[in-house]
């Protein structure tokens, strides 16, 4: 738990240790004032009435320097507070944003998400909400429990035994909690992420789906997050239970030795000095108690507590793309793929498996293939998203390990078949790929990719909000304005991920066109199923499981009788079917 909040506080642990060292001693504080409330109560029971004043007023400047000091550490806990709040979020996003691009999927997007908000504001409450008694609750039954030891060693040796057992009771409890809350959070994500869903797709709800069935699906994922929650609150109040349950089995252990005590004197009249030492007794036993109930009480926020810690703890677990010591520059556009292997994870299986390519600077090669046959995969690694398991992505040259991530980035414009747009105007958005664009590169690129013709119909122009993830413009038309960002950047290699696929065919012709003006000014790879695309492409591959089964030009691939003319033929004869008037197809 400390070692991941140093890891969000970096430069300001030292926050976070001079806090601990502050809390701790308030329990010493408290311990202290037990320590002198036993004189004033023998001072007291003895009628001594002129000690006792000399104790009390000792007990009350005690009392006072606890309560200031109690102030100076809440003060201290607020200031770890903030710390995390503010240090702790820079260093996560900068730990995000170096991960590998392959790492962002839709489930670990969430994760950081909930992390950057809901769980940092919990962890930053800590120091000031719930360290404090826990701390004070931990350091102050050690100090009773020294006093324990010089009142009576009998009791302090029971003290001595029940910490341990109470310990082990509160780390089993923690542990019964955190197999409950796992459960009730990834229950609950899922709930979310069904309700998202239902919102995205009541189109293709009601089509197939109509008579009140349309949320099936959402209410099976909260009847699931509602079973795990009765769970989590069966567990977590079980868990109160027992931390209680534990803390009074040691009061009345302790108890049992008092009267133990008292027991072996019974034949006999107790000496008023047997008397008094009975009530200290009772007194430590009750002032160690205390600080353990509350501790016990604490033990259900620590449990939640360490949940978000360990999903932060996680987040920095993963380990981002070695950085290279002496980086290289490219001596040109060109793309070599050597022996390529690549799987998802160990243990996974390969998604490309011994693939060689090499693109010339400024020609275009186009990837043709199945649904999975990796041509996605192929192009991410160009670009690195992940590292391959074997082999080599070189561009112009130069292994991309041993580029500098800014030069990478800089080589390089991609377009992705689901592409996001920012809040904002769509002038904005095509400037992420060039902030500092003049209005005529601009428009320039706007014309190229289609976005011309949207700002035309628009009030505002170029300048017209997009909405949050472009939700204000058809799918067809955030591609244009992706596409714009991409054309705009003018890097020498551009990487297209089927950049017409939410296209109709009077914008996939305009595509097409920019795609082949662009032949021999920048070095294009592009995963393509339309036949304009692939045709005035200088050479064409075909993978299938993973590996490369054809590879030639357009021209070559089609009077060669294999994968590449099966699929040919294939697209011709779709083309040729039309409807009849009767309805038969012909």
């Amino acid at each position: 738990m400390l070692k991941t909040l140093n890891l969000l506080l970096g430069e300001q642990a030292p926050l976070l240790r001079r806090y601990a060292w502050m809390a701790a001693l308030y329990g010493v504080l408290c311990g202290l004032c037990t320590a002198l409330l036993l004189p004033l109560m023998a001072q007291l029971l003895q009628a001594q009435w002129r000690g006792a004043g000399a104790w009390l007023l000792a007990l009350l400047a005690a009392v006072v320097l606890a309560w200031w000091w109690r102030g100076r550490v809440e003060q201290a806990g607020v200031g770890v507070g903030v710390a995390v709040l503010q240090t702790g979020r820079h260093r996560l996003g900068a730990h995000v944003a170096r991960l590998p691009m392959g790492w962002f999927n839709a489930q670990n997007t969430a994760k950081v998400s909930h992390l950057v908000t809901q769980g940092m504001m919990a962890v930053a409450q800590l120091p000031a909400h719930v360290f404090t008694p826990v701390i004070s609750g931990v350091v102050a039954p050690l100090v009773v429990l020294a006093l324990l030891f010089v009142q009576d060693w009998r009791l302090g040796l029971v003290g001595l035994v029940a910490l341990p057992l109470l310990l082990g009771v509160l780390l089993l409890t923690a542990r019964m909690g955190r197999w409950a809350d796992a459960a009730f959070q990834r229950d609950f994500a899922q709930a979310g992420q069904r309700m998202v869903e239902f919102a995205q797709a009541q189109s293709v709800l009601r089509a197939f789906q109509g008579g009140g069935q349309s949320t099936r699906f959402v209410a099976q994922a909260i009847d699931q997050q509602r079973q795990s929650a009765g769970r989590l609150i069966a567990v977590s109040a079980l868990s109160s239970v027992l931390n209680v349950w534990a803390v009074q089995a040691v009061f009345a252990a302790l108890l049992a030795a008092v009267v133990i005590g008292i027991d072996q004197h019974s034949a006999q009249t107790l000496a008023p000095g047997q008397v008094i030492a009975t009530v200290l007794s009772m007194l430590l036993i009750s002032r160690f108690v205390e600080p353990l109930l509350e501790l016990a009480g604490y033990a259900e926020a620590l449990r939640t507590a360490r949940g978000q810690l360990d999903a932060i703890d996680a987040l920095f677990a993963q380990q981002p793309l070695p950085q290279a010591q002496q980086p290289q520059w490219p001596r040109d556009a060109s793309i070599s793929l050597r022996d390529v292997h690549f799987s998802y994870g160990a243990g996974q299986p390969a998604v490309l498996r011994g693939i060689n390519l090499h693109v010339p600077p400024g020609s275009m090669t186009a990837l043709v293939g199945a649904s999975g046959s990796g041509k996605s995969t192929l192009v991410r690694l160009m670009a690195r998203f992940w590292d391959v398991d074997q082999g080599g992505v070189l561009i112009g040259g130069s292994d991309v390990r041993q580029m500098d991530e800014a030069q990478l980035a800089a080589q390089i414009s991609q377009i992705f078949q689901d592409s996001y747009l920012f809040a904002g105007s769509i002038a904005d958005n095509i400037r992420i790929g060039r902030p500092g664009a003049s209005d005529a590169e601009l428009w320039e690129a706007a014309r190229q990719a289609g976005v011309d013709s949207i700002a035309q119909r628009l009030p505002g122009g170029l300048d017209s909000p997009v909405g949050e993830g472009g939700a204000q413009l058809s799918g067809g038309e955030r591609q244009r304005i992706a596409i714009a960002r991409a054309l705009i950047k003018d890097a020498p290699i551009l990487l297209v991920d089927e950049a017409t696929a939410a296209l109709d065919t009077e914008n996939q012709s305009l595509i097409a066109q920019t795609l082949e003006r662009l032949r021999g000014q920048r070095t294009v790879v592009v995963i393509a199923h339309q036949l304009s695309t692939i045709a005035m492409a200088d050479q064409v591959l075909v993978l299938e499981g993973g590996q490369v089964v054809e590879q030639g030009t357009p021209a070559q691939l089609a009077a060669h009788a294999g994968r590449y003319a099966q699929w040919l033929a294939q697209r011709a004869q779709a083309q040729g079917w039309r409807m009849a008037a009767g309805g038969e197809p012909v």
